[in-house]
C-alpha cells in the first residue's frame, strides 16, 4: 500500500528530528576516534610514541615519554615554504619569470624574457605614445591634479584647528557575491548576497592616536603699542663718522672670521703709545749663553775626535792581530817553521795523530747515528788488506786516485827477520 510520504516529494527546510539524527551519528563517530587513537593505559605505555594531535585527547604531554611532543601543535615550527603557485599567461603558458620576479615589487621591472633583449627601433611620428595630449585629458589631469592638492590643503587646515567638525564619510558601495557553499543549510538557503560597505564614522572629538613632535607656528599676537617719533632729519657726514663704532673683536678669540690687519690690532689696544726700555743685563744674559753654547760645542768637537782616534787604533790593533794570525796560519799550512820555534816536529805531528782521531771518531758518531748496521759492515771493509779486498772483488770506495794502498803483510820484514835471529841466537846459547 503507497502512503501519503512516498507520494509527497521530500521536505526541502531540514526538522529538529534531522538535526538530532545527525548529532548522534557524530557523537558515535567521535567516540569511536577517540576510542581508536586514546593513548594505552599508564604503567602500558613502553614503546608507544604519540604521533599526531588526536594522541593526546584535548590533553598535555607523557612527561614518561622522553620523546618531543607537541600537544594541539603548541610549540611546532611552523614550515613556510618557498614553493609558488603555478600562474599562466593570457595565452595559458606556464609564467615561469615568476621565480624571478619573487621578492621584488610590483611596480618593479624584472626583464625575463626573450623579448626583452631585443633593441626597440625607433618609434614612427605617428606613434600615439609620443603625440600630444588633446585639451580634453589636459583639462581632466588637472582637475584631478587641482582635487589631490584641495585634499591635502584641507587635510593639513582641520589638523590645525583646535575644533573641527566631523569628516564626511564616502558613499555606501554594494557588493554583490556568490558564495562557495551551497546548499539549504548555508546563507539560509540564498544563492546570493547584497552587502552594504559603508565607511566607519570617527569620533572628531578622539585625540590623535599618534604623538607629533611638530612645532606649530604662533598666532599673530595683539597689535602694539603706537610708537611716536620724530620727523625724519638729513644725517651729515660728520655725525655718521661719529656714530661709526668699530666692531669689538678680542685678541683671543675671533668666532665671527673677521680679518684685521695687524696695524689696527696694534693701534687698538695703545702698543705704539709706549717706549719699549730694555735692561742692559738681557745684553750681558744673551752674550754669555752664546759663550757658553760655543764652549760646549767645542768640547763635544774635541770629544769626537778623541773617541775616533781611540777607535781607529783599535781598528788598527786588530786589524794587525788579524794579519798576524792570518800570517801564522798560512806558514804552518805550507810547513814552514815559524821564527819562534816553539814547536818542534814531534808536537806538529802530535797535532796531526790526534786531528786525524777526531775526525775518525766524529765519522764513526755520524755514522752510528744514521745506520748503525751500516758502520760494522763499513768498519769490517775498511780494515781489509788490499790483497783480501782484490781477492773479494770489492771496488775502491772512497778512496782517491793519487792514493796508494799496499799489503800490510809487506811491512815490517826486517823486524821479523830479526825476530827469528835472535830466536836462533838463543836455542844455539840454550
Amino acid at each position: 500500500m503507497v502512503s501519503l510520504a512516498d507520494i509527497l516529494p521530500p521536505p526541502i527546510q531540514r526538522t529538529h528530528d534531522d538535526f538530532v539524527d545527525e548529532e548522534r551519528i557524530s557523537r558515535k563517530l567521535n567516540v569511536v576516534s577517540v576510542s581508536k587513537n586514546a593513548a594505552p593505559p599508564y604503567g602500558h605505555r613502553k614503546g608507544w610514541i604519540p604521533r599526531s594531535a588526536m594522541d593526546f585527547a584535548d590533553g598535555g604531554a607523557f612527561p614518561e615519554i622522553p620523546v618531543a611532543q607537541y600537544p594541539l601543535n603548541m610549540g611546532r615550527k611552523k614550515s613556510a615554504g618557498n614553493a609558488l603557485a603555478k600562474t599562466v599567461d593570457a595565452e595559458g603558458k606556464v609564467r615561469y619569470d615568476a621565480i624571478a620576479r619573487q621578492g621584488h615589487g610590483k611596480d618593479k621591472i624584472v626583464f625575463s624574457k626573450f623579448q626583452d633583449t631585443i633593441v626597440k627601433g625607433v618609434p614612427a611620428e605617428d606613434d600615439p605614445d609620443l603625440q600630444i595630449p588633446d585639451e580634453e585629458q589636459i583639462q581632466e589631469t588637472t582637475e584631478k591634479t587641482r582635487q589631490a592638492l584641495e585634499k591635502l590643503v584641507q587635510s593639513k587646515i582641520s589638523a590645525a584647528m583646535p575644533v573641527r567638525a566631523a569628516e564626511k564619510q564616502a558613499p555606501a558601495q554594494y557588493i554583490r557575491y556568490t558564495p562557495s557553499q551551497q546548499g539549504v543549510s548555508f546563507n539560509s538557503g540564498a544563492k546570493q548576497r547584497v552587502i552594504r560597505m559603508v565607511e566607519a564614522q570617527k569620533d572628531p572629538m578622539e585625540p590623535p592616536k599618534f604623538k607629533t613632535n611638530k612645532k606649530i607656528p604662533r598666532g599673530p599676537p595683539s597689535p602694539p603699542a603706537p610708537v611716536m617719533h620724530s620727523p625724519t632729519r638729513k644725517v651729515t657726514v660728520k655725525e655718521q663718522q661719529e656714530w661709526k663704532i668699530p666692531p669689538c673683536i678680542s685678541n683671543w678669540k675671533n668666532q665671527k672670521g673677521y680679518t684685521i690687519p695687524l696695524d689696527k690690532r696694534l693701534t687698538s689696544d695703545g702698543r705704539g703709545m709706549q717706549n719699549p726700555q730694555i735692561n742692559e743685563n738681557f745684553a750681558k744674559l744673551a752674550e754669555a749663553l752664546y759663550i757658553a753654547d760655543r764652549k760646549a760645542r767645542e768640547a763635544v768637537e774635541i770629544r769626537a775626535k778623541v773617541e775616533k782616534t781611540i777607535a781607529q787604533k783599535e781598528r788598527s790593533k786588530h786589524e794587525d792581530k788579524l794579519l798576524a794570525v792570518a800570517q801564522k796560519a798560512r806558514e804552518e799550512r805550507a810547513g814552514i817553521r815559524s821564527h819562534a820555534g816553539d814547536r818542534d816536529d814531534d808536537a806538529m805531528e802530535r797535532d796531526r795523530l790526534r786531528d786525524d782521531r777526531h775526525r775518525q771518531r766524529q765519522r764513526d758518531r755520524n755514522l752510528a747515528r744514521a745506520a748503525p748496521d751500516k758502520r760494522n759492515k763499513l768498519q769490517r771493509e775498511r780494515e781489509r788488506d788490499i790483497s783480501e779486498k782484490i781477492a773479494l772483488g770489492m771496488p775502491n770506495v772512497g778512496g782517491r786516485s793519487d792514493d796508494l794502498q799496499f799489503d800490510q803483510r809487506l811491512f815490517n820484514q826486517d823486524k821479523v827477520y830479526c825476530s827469528f835471529k835472535l830466536l836462533s841466537y838463543f836455542i844455539l846459547f840454550n
